[in-house]
């Protein structure tokens, strides 16, 4: 799967994850949510920064930081509030946490897979099936190109399930 997202020019990443992002944009939960934890794409992920950019002045944003094991939450409150991550070097905002996990209305993930059952294959390194528990209320919305959706993929005991995915279909 890697290899297959290595493969398609991020221009073409960029165009493909427009009607993505639109769909979500069109969900009935989407729009009557206040909060939205979202995610600062990297190259071979769903787009976001367009997205982001679109929504923040009229919706709370949240993107994750990478702290450790764990990912903590800041409000996006726009381009300049952007810094490289210590960790991994993804821009990621600055600012206090955000901690009222409770506020959160829905959760837009990235991943490596998904299947046709709503699971979905992260890095490997349970950074968002952590913070997934913890946001049993929330709304979660996987996010794909066409060719990371299968029939079936493996599933762990602590994998946390989308409620759905959105992809170019």
């Amino acid at each position: 799967m890697r290899d297959a997202k290595k493969a398609v020019p991020l221009s073409d990443k960029i165009a493909l994850s427009r009607p993505i992002m639109e769909g979500v944009s069109n969900l009935k939960a989407f729009q009557e949510s206040e909060t939205v934890l979202l995610y600062w794409s990297m190259d071979d992920e769903v787009y976001t920064h367009d997205f982001v950019n679109s929504w923040y002045k009229e919706k709370r944003i949240l993107l994750p930081c990478v702290d450790g094991d764990n990912l903590v939450l800041r409000q996006y409150t726009g381009p300049e509030s952007l810094q490289p991550g210590p960790q991994f070097g993804i821009p990621e905002p600055v600012g206090p946490v955000f901690d009222d996990l409770d506020k959160i209305d829905m959760i837009i993930v990235p991943g490596v897979a998904f299947d046709r059952h709503n699971n979905r294959m992260g890095r490997g390194r349970g950074f968002y099936d952590r913070l997934l528990k913890t946001t049993p209320h929330a709304k979660k919305i996987g996010v794909a190109f066409d060719f990371q959706i299968f029939d079936t993929i493996p599933v762990e005991p602590f994998d946390v399930p989308m409620d759905m995915v959105v992809s170019g279909k």
